[in-house]
């Protein structure tokens, strides 16, 4: 009966990258923070990845429910920290950091899975990372290379959840993830 069941990184993984994607836009100085990006942020960032990493609970994929819930809740959290205002660019850096760390671990446990996975990860430790040090150093120039490397992070995630879709769907490799040998 398992074998029945949908895979749901697919929605965690657009959730993720679209609203990264947003984000990122803005951090890039193109837009001022908008509505829809904070919206983007609770609904589909927060709320669809809350939903699929309980579906990875289900299929007994600790990574994933890890994973997928953890940046769910970092979306709600931060976009509650933008509503009250925003915080201290120092603390907030401390607060990016330590999501640098906690996905610098995830980024580990994406090395015996597929290379797609592997950019999404790798790239948002930078991303947080750069952040971090952007929001120390009240560096504008810092935080827009932020940007242009969560753009970059964002659409990595959008990529593989389109991968695992039409390759699913198709019943063939349409789109190539980098499926890494096991030892």
């Amino acid at each position: 009966m398992d074998d029945l069941r949908a895979n749901p990184a697919p929605l965690g993984l657009m959730g993720f990258g679209m609203t990264t994607v947003l984000l990122n836009i803005h951090n890039a100085g193109y837009f001022p923070m908008d509505p829809m990006i904070l919206a983007m942020g609770v609904f589909y960032g927060g709320l669809a990845q809350v939903i699929a990493g309980i579906l990875e609970y289900r299929k007994g994929n600790t990574f994933g429910v890890t994973a997928f819930t953890s940046y769910g809740l970092f979306w709600m959290s931060l976009v509650a920290i933008i509503l009250r205002g925003g915080a201290d660019p120092g603390f907030l850096g401390w607060y990016l950091f330590l999501w640098g760390v906690f996905t610098a671990y995830m980024f580990i446990g994406t090395l015996n899975k597929n290379v797609a996975l592997q950019v999404v990860f790798g790239t948002l430790a930078v991303l947080f990372f750069l952040l971090a040090i952007g929001h120390w150093a009240d560096s504008e120039t810092i935080i827009k290379i932020a940007g242009f490397e969560g753009i970059f992070c964002g659409s990595s995630a959008i990529y593989l959840a389109a991968a695992e879709v039409l390759n699913e769907t198709r019943g063939k490799k349409l789109l190539p993830i980098g499926v890494v040998a096991k030892s």
